[in-house]
């Protein structure tokens, strides 16, 4: 096994790294404050191609793999995990319209949205069914010329500035395989959005409701075909996870960059922070644990890039894993801040609030483990997880 980056992603982490510090980090406490949508560094993240990661090329996307991805939104988070989350919802979005859209959706959106001169975002959540996504309820009825949907869906992610929603929408019975995937742009008639939610963290980029009433959708814009909707919806969820798990190894990241400079300078008892054992220990704690988080999200980015078996559980123990220990990790940044980690002239108290709702969302820690058990227990003596 070679853990070692190679010389394209040494590059792009370098990129990466050199934007979030000219892009990102000189404005994100602004942002957060303001709750401002960041539209155009995120179209100056578009002409380094970020916006469309892993998209295929042919659309205007790099092309590259999930374990590349995680290089590059693990350096953005480290300054702005909010608008870093924002940026991996926005490519899991183009991921799909570009994947399994077809030619004529494809040659017109693609471009647009791997560019990043639009915006993405994506819809499965409804007010009903969060966890339990194969029971959502949002309908889509086949007419003459395409489809009509009705329904809401709840916690969406730049809705309200976003051009297109990957929608997922019921066209045929109960459960899972009666769920399809539609790209619908954000503007069309009927569709209608509710308040920017006042959250905890995660403020540069808006949270709202989405209802259609009515909302016709070309035949075109249905991804895949009929009944494939959940499928698609879990194999971006799979990477949702990564992503996410990568945003929490880049706030974790960024808070112990942070902590490493304040015990350096700052003096207690006529002696640096640093000379004490007990801060000594709990930074080597931190990073061991930010060292372990890192390297099992790219091992699962790895198995999901091999297709491998058991790569959704994988996914899953990665983003348990990296986002439990990175909100950790920011913590006890804060904590070795004392006052100041809870005051907005330093980085901390954004940084542990963007990064506690990654335990939340893409499935909620509970759902990880419990997807990590159904696997492990139907394994066989030839399909172990190891």
């Amino acid at each position: 096994m070679d853990f070692e980056l190679t010389e394209e992603q040494l590059a792009f982490q370098q990129t990466a790294r050199a934007f979030a510090e000219g892009e990102l980090a000189p404005f994100a406490a602004q942002w957060d404050a303001q709750a401002i949508f960041p539209a155009e560094a995120l179209a100056k993240a578009g002409e380094l191609g970020f916006c469309g990661i892993y998209s295929p090329e042919d659309v205007g996307g790099l092309g590259l793999s999930r374990l590349d991805a995680t290089i590059v939104f693990e350096e953005l988070a480290a300054a702005d995990p909010s608008t870093t989350a924002y940026l991996t919802i926005h490519n899991m979005a183009t991921w799909m319209l570009c994947t399994w859209g077809g030619e004529t959706l494809r040659r017109e959106w693609g471009p647009l949205m791997t560019s990043g001169r639009k915006f993405g975002s994506y819809c499965l959540t409804e007010p009903g069914a969060g966890s339990d996504a194969a029971s959502l309820k949002t309908r889509a009825e086949r007419v003459l010329d395409g489809y009509v949907l009705n329904g809401a869906k709840a916690f969406i992610s730049g809705a309200g500035v976003s051009d297109m929603l990957v929608v997922m929408a019921r066209t045929g019975g109960s459960g899972a395989s009666g769920i399809s995937a539609f790209a619908v742009p954000a503007d069309a008639p009927g569709i209608a959005y509710g308040r920017k939610e006042e959250k905890m963290g995660w403020n540069s980029q808006p949270t709202r409701s989405v209802t259609f009433d009515n909302v016709r959708v070309p035949a075109s814009h249905l991804l895949g075909e009929e009944g494939e909707g959940f499928k698609i919806a879990m194999r971006g969820l799979d990477g949702g996870r990564i992503n996410i798990a990568t945003c929490s190894v880049g706030a974790a990241q960024g808070a112990l960059n942070a902590a490493q400079r304040y015990v350096t300078e700052r003096k207690q008892f006529n002696r640096a922070l640093a000379d004490f054992q007990a801060i000594q220990f709990k930074l080597a704690d931190m990073l061991t644990e930010l060292v372990a988080a890192r390297q099992m999200v790219r091992l699962a980015a790895t198995k999901l890039d091999a297709r491998a078996p058991h790569a959704t559980a994988y996914c899953a123990m990665a983003k348990r894993l990296a986002t439990d220990l990175g909100f950790q990790v920011c913590n006890e940044a804060l904590q070795i801040h004392g006052g100041y980690g809870y005051i907005r002239e330093y980085p901390l108290e954004r940084l542990v609030r963007d990064a506690r709702v990654h335990q939340i969302l893409e499935g909620t820690n509970e759902i990880m483990r419990s997807i990590v058990a159904r696997h492990f227990l139907a394994t066989t003596s030839t399909g172990e997880i190891r």
